[in-house]
């Protein structure tokens, strides 16, 4: 059975997209035990591998579009189990909408693909649309932020891509924020995930490890969790610290 494409989308840089695209990794790998590949296709400005520690990848997404590898030798494993295959910092032009082609091949392989797209409405963003099998799209509980998600929405929606849910990122659960029930009126699109504002994220991207790992029991490494578990249809229930820590002893 083929695995499942997913884009993750967003209009505006900063949103944390990036984030989530490697913490769900890390997580569908190493605790669902779901074979997981990570694609960076920020062509113009990658840098998921910097979050999962990856700083001077030999082969990268790039060399594949310009056919000087072949895609599996671009693909670096975590030590999550994940598997990632980056971007190159310094490369000559490349045609993104080639990425489809490239990673067909990997689905029969993989369980779920997640593409890290461009923040940007150009090409970029589109060879992420064109590639995946369904979006998913990174926002914030703000005005300026929600406009720019909708923009991406309405032109998903014209190439015939709608996004399946939204992720609702930073949330400080004040009056001043957007009420979910606001962001789904506006978008047509149901909230998959709400993720807390947590100074843990910045941390663990410090570190270069996703926070699911630096911090498991934070409260966005729970949230992420929980996301993870809905992406592949099945459930996640909330374990007491003990029954994590002896899990962890276990493995």
């Amino acid at each position: 059975m083929a695995g499942k494409v997913i884009g993750i989308i967003s209009l505006k840089g900063g949103v944390g997209k990036t984030t989530t695209v490697a913490n769900l990794g890390s997580i569908l790998a190493a605790e669902f035990n779901k074979k997981t590949l990570a694609v960076d296709a920020n062509f113009s400005a990658p840098n998921l591998g910097l979050h999962l520690g990856l700083v001077e990848p030999k082969v990268a997404i790039h060399d594949v579009l310009l056919n000087r590898a072949h895609v599996t030798e671009a693909i670096h494993r975590h030590e999550a189990g994940l598997h990632l295959i980056p971007g190159a910092y310094v490369s000559k032009k490349i045609n993104p909408r080639r990425l489809k082609q490239k990673i067909s091949c990997l689905k029969g392989y993989y369980d779920v693909i997640l593409i890290d797209s461009s923040p940007n409405l150009n090409e970029e963003m589109l060879a992420t649309m064109i590639a995946s099998d369904e979006l998913l799209a990174v926002t914030s509980p703000d005005y300026p932020t929600l406009s720019a998600t909708l923009k991406a929405i309405r032109f998903a929606k014209q190439k015939r891509m709608p996004i399946h849910g939204l992720i609702v990122n930073r949330a400080r659960n004040k009056k001043f924020e957007l009420s979910i029930k606001d962001i789904e009126e506006a978008a047509q699109v149901p909230v998959l995930s709400v993720l807390p504002e947590d100074v843990k994220i910045p941390e663990a991207i410090y570190h270069a490890t996703p926070v699911s790992l630096y911090k498991p029991m934070s409260k966005s490494a729970i949230e992420f969790r929980k996301l993870a578990a809905n992406l592949i249809g099945e459930k996640y229930e909330v374990q007491g610290l003990w029954n994590r820590l002896k899990a962890i002893f276990k493995r």
